[in-house]
């Protein structure tokens, strides 16, 4: 049976210096980027405790290519966003939705790859080539937010009325199985969880307009 790879093990030491055991040599951020852009896996290690700091490295290595010039990702708006939902309620869920959408973006890259190239070619920056382009990506996002809100419904364990995919409201708590109008008129935590799952869904729809 074949053995799965391990990922390769990289030590920082107290110098800054990063050290590849897999090859026994230093290496810079810049070649830690290049191992990623060919799908190499790798853990950075603090040489003397052993911790695992892989993600601040990762961390470092955005900040180095965002520092270049022409070659940012991040918009300021999305940036500042980000850093709100710190702390914030929605923080526990934004991972999960990031990880989701930069997956879907990885797996139909190529589409958009032809998309773009076949605009390129075409006269003016509104060409119709590059409108589908933006209006296939604009569709990805919308499913995204889609199954987004899906996801969203599984931290809802009362049944209380969410936004649903379509725009609808779900059924009222007296209409809900198992939710009475006494619990309705005695239940202040569970109109305390209807709140704060109304205020996820507005924050939802924000981000998705943004």
């Amino acid at each position: 049976m074949a053995t799965e790879k391990k990922p390769t093990i990289i030590k920082k030491y107290a110098n800054r210096r990063l050290y590849d055991t897999g090859t026994s040599t230093y290496v810079t951020l810049e070649d830690l980027a290049s191992m990623v852009k060919r799908g190499e896996d790798f853990v950075v290690c603090d040489a003397k405790s052993g911790e695992d700091i892989t993600r601040p490295v990762l961390t470092q290595i955005i900040f180095e290519q965002e520092g270049k010039d022409g070659q940012s990702l991040l918009p300021i708006a999305f940036l500042r966003q980000l850093i709100r939902f710190y702390g914030d309620s929605m923080q526990m869920l934004v991972p999960s939705y990031l990880e989701f959408s930069i997956d879907k973006l990885t797996k139909e890259q190529q589409k958009f790859r032809d998309q773009f190239t076949s605009a390129l070619p075409a006269a003016g920056p509104f060409a119709e080539p590059t409108r589908q382009a933006f209006q296939a990506m604009e569709e990805q996002t919308r499913k995204n937010m889609a199954v987004f809100r899906q996801a969203l419904t599984m931290f809802n364990p009362f049944g209380l009325p969410t936004e649903s995919v379509a725009g609808t409201t779900g059924p009222s708590m007296e209409e809900h199985e198992g939710v009475s109008s006494a619990g309705k008129e005695g239940g202040p935590d569970v109109a305390e969880l209807k709140r704060q799952l109304d205020e996820l869904n507005k924050r939802i729809d924000n981000l998705s307009k943004g």
